[in-house]
């Protein structure tokens, strides 16, 4: 299993006054990080990723689309176009960091409803998009992962069933869907039972608390879900994703109100040998 943790629990913008945390990182005995890529330019990941390596470390990236000018949904050319811009500049930031993996939800704005159902029209302009966005990234060799999420944060994409089909319509080999844990456990009639017949179409997972706290202190079915991931054969990145209330802005958009874990050390040395322990269980 390769195991990054996500550095969301710190900041939404990775600078060198966070560098120091990538040796900690390191010590506890994680294999990547994944850095969030929400401002900044290909020259700034460059270095941030450069770090990364200096400590051992590899590197994947989220995203998320920043407003409804930016959907990847809309019927409009000129948004089609500018979500596929947005999506074009984490590649490149996700490049020059030297990333395998973007990932998130890099279809709709978060937080933004029409009160109905996602329309056919609406999946058909995702898949549009997405198309052009995973041949650019397929050029920079950039895996793209994109994220199914609750219903209370999107409308699009609830379930792996929804986000596989997605898959499936853009073909692309490097082009594929994240699996989260908190997400299934609120969508999912069986969170461990939808990841066998959708493992070809899983390029991410996110090992994420019901609660976004430290994984292994909440109900998550860790064994039954990471028995199926491995004895499925998936190889791919699994990486912790834990939110707290430092940075009020993620606190409000993923509505953490009060605090999860005593410390964030708790959360990813735990959460680490948690998951290791639990891995070779499985």
């Amino acid at each position: 299993m390769l195991l990054g943790f996500n550095l969301l629990l710190w900041t939404i913008h990775v600078t060198d006054e966070h560098f120091p945390i990538f040796e900690e990182l390191k010590k506890a005995g994680y294999d990547g990080v994944e850095l969030p890529i929400f401002d900044g330019d290909p020259e700034h990941f460059a270095k941030v990723g450069q770090a990364a390596r200096d400590n051992g470390l590899r590197v994947t990236t989220v995203c998320v689309m920043p407003d409804e000018e930016h959907s990847c949904l809309s019927g409009d050319a000129g948004v089609q176009d500018a979500a596929l811009s947005h999506i074009k500049w984490a590649v490149d930031c996700t490049k020059a960091a030297g990333g395998e993996v973007l990932c998130g939800p890099i279809h709709q704005p978060l937080g933004i409803f029409t009160g109905d159902p996602p329309s056919d029209a609406e999946r058909s302009n995702l898949v549009t998009v997405h198309k052009r966005a995973a041949a650019y990234a397929s050029d920079q060799e950039v895996i793209l992962g994109i994220e199914p999420l609750n219903r209370f944060e999107c409308y699009v994409l609830n379930t792996v069933d929804d986000a596989a089909d997605i898959v499936r319509r853009v073909g692309a080999d490097n082009y594929g869907l994240l699996y989260d844990t908190f997400h299934a456990n609120i969508e999912e009639k069986d969170p461990v039972g939808v990841i066998l017949p959708n493992l070809n179409e899983i390029s991410h997972v996110h090992f994420s608390e019901n609660d976004r706290g430290t994984p292994g202190k909440g109900h998550v079915p860790w064994l039954e879900t990471m028995s199926a991931l491995k004895h499925g054969g998936y190889d791919g990145w699994c990486t912790i994703e834990s939110f707290g209330r430092a940075m009020p802005d993620l606190a409000a958009a993923t509505k953490v109100w009060r605090d999860f874990f005593p410390s964030r050390d708790e959360v990813y040395k735990f959460g680490h040998d948690f998951l290791r322990e639990t891995w070779e269980k499985a």
